[in-house]
């Protein structure tokens, strides 16, 4: 079953990824032109960009894993990351001109007063140095392990993202709670094979 995949996955170009990205954005503007968000379509729209922007993230971090298992999607990776930062991009360009129609003021006020939009802040700066290094040039540039270590960079993004979702809420749902739990489940599987291959090196 797995060397199907990685054969199918050998014939799939990694633009692929980039136009099936689009196609939750294509529905997002379907659902504001058509009303589909009700009463609060703003709030529809920037919630609509930021959870695609944490399930693009998320999927990122999924690559590896599944490259331990036997399934490589490696060559979609960077692609699936860019998608993320774009989503998470547009998620914050809403807050900032659709909800607070540019008034910086309140911009400002609402950076300190309200810890959520600091939190969502911190993992998207941290997907900035992410983004601009995903190219071969900059691979080359940095080197392989200073590159490597860069990029885990990308945990940081995905637990402020996920908790970013969590406080956004009065109450706490199933949703949100259920995508920090994948977020902390990634990560362990991470801390736990690192671990293992510690004590066979020691």
């Amino acid at each position: 079953m797995r060397d199907v995949i990685n054969q199918t996955v050998r014939r799939v170009p990694a633009w692929a990824v980039y136009l099936l990205g689009v196609a939750p954005l294509v529905w997002i503007v379907w659902q504001l032109m058509t009303g589909g968000y009700g009463p609060d379509p703003v709030r529809g729209v920037e919630t609509g960009l930021g959870q695609w922007g944490l399930k693009f993230l998320i999927a990122s971090l999924v690559v590896t894993p599944l490259r331990w298992g036997g399934i490589n999607l490696l060559k979609f990776r960077r692609a699936i990351g860019l998608l993320a930062f774009s989503y998470i991009v547009l998620h914050l360009a809403a807050w900032v001109s659709l909800d607070l129609g540019f008034r910086w003021g309140q911009i400002a006020t609402d950076l300190y007063k309200r810890p959520y939009i600091l939190v969502g802040m911190t993992g998207l700066l941290a997907m900035v140095p992410l983004a601009v290094t995903s190219n071969n040039a900059a691979l080359r540039r940095l080197g392989g392990a200073a590159w490597r270590r860069l990029h885990k960079l990308a945990y940081l993004a995905a637990v402020a993202g996920a908790v970013h979702f969590v406080m956004i809420g009065k109450v706490w749902k199933v949703e949100s709670l259920t995508y920090l739990a994948i977020v902390v489940a990634l990560l362990l599987v991470r801390a736990i094979r690192q671990g293992k291959q510690r004590l066979q090196a020691a």
